[in-house]
């Protein structure tokens, strides 16, 4: 029994051994994995030009609550609600007929006050009246001219005329009521051509545009008319040319912004005061720009990075900074990456850690044609408010 046992369990060993050496000859057998292929490409090269995007609203370069510089009863309204006035228009008119006794009673007055003058003169050659008699009267000419002088001004007030070319509201009196003197509100007038847009910028907006100034690689809006682009609601493009003619004083600490205005044209009359607008303002002047496609751009948290292939065809981490993304899907890259640096752009997903080698098919980026806005309107005559006269 015993050489039986010996001779069972020498046979299971050799079994067990025979196992062995054919497993490890499969595994020997499994070739190692291939690194695995993505795409790879150097930087794109192009001059470009940097706009900014701000949201703002349009606003009149000049208001004017229209109210009556005398007391009276409105007789004539000599406009329709809504329509263009020009400067000069007469608009309301107030009943004339008190002011116009009060002057002819001041022609009265000032023509007596001239004969007494004269008489006075003669008698004084004749040295009937005194130096003192004369200086009176003198003096009584000078007041009653006084007087017709403002009585031929509140006659004049009595038409009530449009101080600005613009836009004007409806009628806030109806006629035969009485107004009383720079009180009651009649109308409004807003001059709509040319019209400001005003919108809000960071404070690291205003850092970046300051030290671009100092490094002399775009104008401050302080001292330069940097054109502004500007589309409306239902546009599809920035058809509305401006140039900025104001940039305030103080960051507002409560909300950590600035403000800002450009003076825009308005000849065919359809931006309205109190519309919204959405505004590209010169970023940058033309500078030359590395790109990539957005998607060969990653996100680690709060820090973008792209993968780049070294000379051993490993793939590490290089963190970059990014700027504006262009409609033809390519993005700037602002910092962190160099002109020869192979970039993947395709197969991101398949890299699961740094370091790992991978095999790169190198491809070649090529520019597309965007609709750019065009850079000839920077040397046009720059536009101020004075052009509203």
């Amino acid at each position: 029994m015993k050489i039986v046992s010996l001779a069972l369990i020498s046979a299971l060993s050799l079994s067990l051994v025979a196992c062995d050496e054919s497993n490890t000859q499969t595994i020997t057998s499994v070739p190692a994995s291939a690194p695995l292929e993505v795409d790879v490409a150097l930087p794109l090269k192009h001059k470009l030009t940097d706009w900014d995007e701000f949201t703002g609203r349009f606003e009149a370069i000049n208001t004017v609550d229209m109210r009556a510089r005398v007391t009276g009863y409105l007789v004539d309204k000599k406009f329709k609600d809504g329509q263009m006035v020009k400067k000069g228009d007469v608009l309301y008119v107030v009943d004339p007929r008190p002011f116009e006794y009060k002057l002819q009673r001041a022609k009265a007055e000032y023509s007596l006050a001239l004969t007494e003058l004269e008489r006075a003169k003669k008698l004084r050659d004749m040295r009937a009246v005194s130096e003192e008699e004369l200086e009176r009267r003198s003096q009584e000419l000078h007041i009653a001219k006084s007087s017709l002088d403002e009585a031929e001004l509140q006659k004049s007030f009595t038409q009530i005329v449009a101080p600005i070319n613009g836009k004007i509201s409806d009628s806030f009196v109806d006629v035969g009521n009485m107004i009383e003197e720079n009180n009651t509100l009649l109308t409004r007038i807003v001059s709509t051509n040319p019209i400001h847009f005003r919108f809000e910028g960071s404070q690291g907006q205003l850092l970046k545009y300051l030290r671009l100034d100092r490094a002399g690689e775009r104008p401050s809006s302080d001292t330069s008319p940097n054109p502004i682009y500007i589309k409306l609601l239902d546009e599809d493009k920035y058809y509305h040319q401006g140039q900025m003619d104001f940039v305030d004083n103080i960051v507002d600490t409560g909300t950590g912004t600035i403000q800002a205005r450009a003076i825009v044209e308005n000849n065919d009359g359809i931006i309205y005061p109190g519309l919204f607008g959405k505004a590209r303002l010169l970023g940058r002047s033309e500078y030359d720009a590395i790109l990539l496609p957005e998607k060969a751009i990653n996100t680690d948290q709060n820090k973008k990075f792209v993968y780049i292939i070294n000379a051993e065809n490993k793939a590490l981490r290089a963190y970059v900074e990014v700027g504006t993304l262009l409609d033809n899907g390519l993005i700037v890259v602002t910092k962190g990456l160099k002109n020869d640096a192979r970039v993947v752009i395709n197969g991101i997903q398949r890299i699961r850690s740094t370091g790992q080698p991978v095999s790169p098919l190198s491809k070649e980026l090529e520019w597309k044609e965007i609709d750019t806005i065009p850079h000839s309107y920077v040397s046009q005559p720059r536009l101020t408010s004075e052009t509203k006269k």
